[in-house]
């Protein structure tokens, strides 16, 4: 019997909670990029050629998770926003990374691009006009 469980722990639960740990921090990065979208969804710069004070005024983290790249873009080729190109529809695009901390299914989970390729770049765009 306990070595159908050391079995069974290793090879199915074990694995099974590495998916989940990354599957769950994936959620919560995707849930603190829609509550940062949410936010400036309600409170879009007055001029969208000029936003930098806008920007400086939100915050640079949600739920621990950073924000980046925060773009205000026009049309639909998603070129920045400014007093040649003032297109429309308008977003906001940004970004967060998210990091995942598997323990056996390393080799199989962290294939991202990015430097620790155990993090993954999440972009999320919202539409505000």
């Amino acid at each position: 019997m306990m070595f159908v469980y050391i079995i069974l722990v290793s090879s199915l639960l074990m694995p099974l909670a590495d998916v989940a740990a990354a599957g769950f921090r994936f959620v919560s990065g995707w849930e603190a990029l829609r509550a940062f979208g949410q936010k400036i969804q309600y409170n879009p710069p007055q001029d969208i050629t000029s936003w930098a004070s806008w920007k400086s005024a939100l915050p640079t983290s949600v739920s621990g998770y950073p924000i980046n790249n925060l773009q205000v873009v026009c049309s639909d080729s998603m070129a920045a926003c400014s007093a040649a190109n003032p297109g429309s529809p308008k977003h906001y695009t940004y970004s967060t990374t998210v990091t995942v901390a598997p323990i056996v299914l390393r080799s199989v989970i962290c294939r991202s691009g990015n430097a620790n390729p155990c993090s993954f770049t999440l972009v999320y765009a919202e539409r505000f006009q």
